[in-house]
């Protein structure tokens, strides 16, 4: 049995989850609100604040979705309670972010500023030239839009500028050995 899946989620004071028809799950909670549809072979369980997540047998496919339906509701909670946030960091001469209103203005070392817009749900922040936060409750989409904005300079191997996720180690590579030896 899956480890993931077949542990509980508690639900917290403040928090509202529903199952609706086709396991359509809605959490609603003080950050917000979030609705997932989740496989309709998994059994959604809520008994005394605390969701259960069940498998009908233990084919490939249910092993595979029972954990999976599980974490997805587990980070549907916690967005709607904690939120989630991204770290990146800028390196390299000249390249800096700047939040304007609530856009975020990106200048790497392209002829113009790249300004990037925060779908619905995402906040930027840029506490430093060099740092940027993205914040948000929906855990996929803070994700993909730290993705997005790190794609615009990916951090190089040889002096390591770009932008990068805080923590985030780039292997270096070393630069050319030069001419010697050769006569």
């Amino acid at each position: 049995m899956s480890r993931i899946g077949r542990a509980p989620i508690k639900i917290p004071a403040g928090v509202t989850v529903t199952v609706g028809e086709d396991n359509q799950v809605h959490v609603k909670g003080p950050k917000g609100e979030l609705s997932r549809k989740i496989s309709l072979e998994m059994k959604i369980t809520i008994e005394d604040g605390v969701l259960t997540v069940a498998r009908p047998s233990d084919d490939k496919t249910h092993r595979s979705l029972h954990g999976l339906s599980r974490t997805l509701i587990n980070n549907m909670v916690v967005g709607v309670t904690a939120g989630f946030t991204k770290n990146l960091e800028i390196t390299g001469v000249g390249y800096r972010a700047a939040k304007q209103g609530k856009n975020l203005n990106l200048s790497l070392g392209y002829s113009h500023p790249v300004i990037i817009e925060p779908p619905a749900g995402i906040t930027f922040e840029a506490p430093s030239a060099t740092t940027i936060t993205v914040h948000g409750i929906d855990k996929e989409l803070v994700g993909a839009v730290a993705a997005n904005i790190r794609g615009w300079r990916l951090p190089e191997p040889y002096k390591g500028k770009g932008i990068k996720y805080a923590g985030e180690h780039i292997r270096r590579k070393e630069g050319k050995a030069g001419a010697k030896g050769k006569k």
